[in-house]
C-alpha cells in the first residue's frame, strides 16, 4: 500500500463552491481521507501549481477506433454519412489483434488523462477475431481493455456490449459484424467469466446493449433478468434519423419510446446520443433517472445532429459527456462543442446555465461531473471525503489561469484554453501526468506508433 500524502491547494473546486487554501489528505488506497479548509498552511506542505478541479468521467469510449482518426476525412459522395462511416471503421475491424487493441487502448487512456478525465467507461463490443473466430479466452479482448487501463493508470468502468444482429427485427449480422456478436448465453458467460478479472483490475463491470437494432427486445430481456453485475446498462439510442426511420417502420415507435415503453429504463442506464427525440421523448428521458451520454465532437464528426440539451436540461435531464470514437480527446473540446451546438441552432449565447447570472462552464461541468459519475457507477464523484482522488491541475504559470479566480478558471480553461492547460493530472492517488506528459508518454507512443505503421 503506498503512503498517504497531502496536498495543498491554492484555489480548488469543492462541491459546495470554489475555496482557497485547503488541505488534500490522500489516503494509500488513492481516496481523498480528509478536506481542510482551516489547516496551517506550511512552508513544507506539497503545493498544487494552480487550481484544482475534479477530473470527469467520460462515459463512452469505443478505443480501438482511436487508430482511425482522422483517416475517414476523405469524401466518396454527397450522402456521405454515419452509414459510410460504418463501413470504414469495420475494415479497420478486421485488421486489429488483440496486442493492437491493447496499444491503442493505452495510447487513448493517456491522452484522455491529459484532456482532464480521470475515468472511462468502455463500451467494449470489439470481441471476437475476423469472421467472428473466438479466441481462446472468452474474455480476451476484454482484458486487453483492463490491462491498458492498469497501464496508463485511468480509472475504468467496463461495459461488455451485446451485439446480435444488423438490424431491426433480428436481421442477420454482415460480415464486417462478426467480431462483435454473441448469443444470449455466451454474452452472459463472458459477464460471469469477466467479474474476477474487473475485480482484480479494481474496474466497475456493467454491461451494454449496443442499440435496439442489434437486439431483440427478448434478448435485452432475457440479459437483464440474468445479468448480475449491478453495474451500469448503456445503450446506443436515436443517433442517426435513418435509425428512427428504420425503427418506427419496424415497431410503430421512435427508438426512445419504445426503449422507455419497453425496458426497465431508470438510474442505471444510459441512452447514448439520444440525438433525435421528440418533446415528449426529451420530458420522459428525463424524468426516467437515466444519464444522457453526449458525445459531441463525434456526433458532429458523423454529422448526426444537436442534442436537445436546454429542453433536457429544462425537464431536470441528467447529462455527461464521452468521446466516442475519439476524434477528440478533451474535457474542453466535448463541453465547448455541446454548448456551442446549442448556441448555432438557436442562434442566441449561453444556452446551458442554471439560471441568471450562472456561469456557464460551472453550470456545463459541475452536471458533466455528477452525470458521468452516475453513468460510471461511481459511489461518488468530485472533491469529496471518500471519493477516488481524481484530480487535475490547471497551469497555474498560464497568464489566463493565473490571473483568473472562481468560475473564471472554468470559463477560460474551456472556452478558450483547452488541453493545453491541463498541466498535472492526478488518477486514485498516483500522478499520472505531469507538466502535461504522461509519466510513461515514450513507451505509449511507440507500441502506439507500430500499430498504425502496420495499419497503414
Amino acid at each position: 500500500m503506498a503512503a498517504s500524502q497531502t496536498l495543498l491547494c491554492r484555489q480548488i473546486l469543492l462541491p459546495e463552491g470554489w475555496a482557497s487554501d485547503v488541505v488534500l489528505t490522500i489516503s494509500g488506497e488513492g481516496r481523498i481521507a480528509a478536506i481542510d479548509s482551516n489547516a496551517e498552511v506550511k512552508s513544507s506542505l506539497v503545493e498544487a501549481a494552480g487550481p484544482v478541479v475534479p477530473a470527469l468521467a467520460n462515459l463512452h469510449s469505443h478505443a480501438f477506433q482511436r487508430a482511425m482518426a482522422g483517416l475517414a476525412e476523405l469524401a466518396g459522395s454527397t450522402d456521405d454519412s454515419f452509414w459510410t462511416w460504418r463501413d470504414a471503421m469495420y475494415r479497420l475491424v478486421g485488421r486489429m489483434s488483440p496486442d493492437d487493441i491493447e496499444a491503442v487502448a493505452t495510447k487513448l487512456y493517456s491522452e484522455l488523462l491529459k484532456g482532464g478525465f480521470g475515468r472511462v467507461v468502455e463500451f467494449h463490443y470489439f470481441h471476437h477475431a475476423l469472421g467472428g473466430r473466438h479466441y481462446a479466452s472468452v474474455g480476451e479482448t476484454s482484458q486487453r481493455i483492463l490491462r491498458a487501463a492498469q497501464a496508463a493508470g485511468i480509472g475504468l468502468t467496463h461495459l461488455p456490449v451485446f451485439y446480435a444482429h444488423a438490424g431491426f427485427g433480428g436481421t442477420e449480422p454482415g460480415e464486417g459484424q462478426r467480431p462483435f456478436i454473441h448469443d444470449v448465453d455466451q454474452f452472459l458467460a463472458l459477464l460471469q467469466a469477466l467479474k474476477p478479472d474487473c475485480e482484480a483490475a479494481g474496474a466497475t463491470l456493467g454491461l451494454a446493449i449496443h442499440s435496439l437494432r442489434a437486439a431483440t427486445p427478448d434478448e435485452m430481456r432475457a440479459i437483464l433478468a440474468a445479468e448480475e453485475t449491478g453495474g451500469p446498462i448503456h445503450i446506443h439510442v436515436a443517433e442517426q434519423e435513418r435509425e428512427v426511420e428504420d425503427c418506427l417502420a419496424w415497431s410503430g415507435r421512435r427508438p426512445v419510446e419504445f426503449l422507455l415503453d419497453e425496458m426497465p429504463v431508470d438510474d442505471r442506464w444510459c441512452a447514448i446520443h439520444a440525438t433525435h427525440m421528440t418533446a415528449d421523448e426529451t420530458r420522459r428521458l428525463a424524468r426516467s433517472g437515466a444519464v444522457a451520454g453526449l458525445c459531441p465532437a463525434t456526433e458532429a464528426n458523423l454529422g448526426d445532429g444537436i442534442f436537445p440539451a436546454t429542453d433536457f436540461a429544462g425537464f431536470g435531464g441528467r447529462f455527461g459527456i464521452g468521446t466516442d470514437s475519439h476524434v477528440a480527446t478533451t474535457v474542453a473540446e466535448e463541453l465547448r462543442l455541446l454548448e456551442y451546438g446549442q448556441r448555432l441552432r438557436d442562434r442566441r449565447r449561453n444556452r446551458i446555465a442554471s439560471g441568471s447570472g450562472a456561469s456557464i462552464g460551472r453550470t456545463l461541468f459541475e452536471a458533466a461531473l455528477a452525470g458521468g459519475g452516475q453513468a460510471a457507477g461511481m459511489r461518488s464523484s468530485g472533491i469529496r471525503v471518500g471519493a477516488r482522488a481524481d484530480l487535475v491541475v490547471l497551469d497555474g504559470n498560464n497568464p489566463f489561469i493565473g490571473a483568473a479566480s472562481g468560475d473564471q478558471i472554468l470559463g477560460r480553461w474551456l472556452f478558450a484554453l483547452g488541453a493545453e492547460v491541463v498541466r498535472d493530472v492526478m488518477a486514485a492517488g498516483q500522478w499520472v501526468v505531469r507538466e502535461g506528459r504522461h509519466t510513461n508518454e515514450e513507451a505509449i507512443d511507440n507500441a502506439f506508433r507500430e500499430v498504425l505503421l502496420k495499419l497503414a
